[in-house]
């Protein structure tokens, strides 16, 4: 380990706190996560799938998107 990995340890651990407050603090106004169109959730009596399609794209690119900028810093 050098002391770039350490550098990158801690941004991921500042950015898991991050969002663990605001989940924390704004669960309420994120109900749309997982609730998207193209989302397949279908659920019967005894049983219920879920498979979050559209949610994890739009993740996806915002994360992908947040790596090209801290890349290009």
């Amino acid at each position: 380990m050098n002391a770039q990995s350490g550098k990158y340890i801690i941004f991921i651990g500042v950015m898991l706190i991050v969002i663990g407050v605001v989940v924390y603090f704004f669960h309420d106004k994120l109900r749309w996560i997982g609730r998207l169109p193209g989302d397949i959730r279908i659920e019967n009596d005894n049983s219920s799938f879920y498979f979050p399609i559209t949610t994890m794209v739009l993740f996806s690119l915002l994360v992908s998107a947040i790596l090209w900028l801290i890349k290009k810093l």
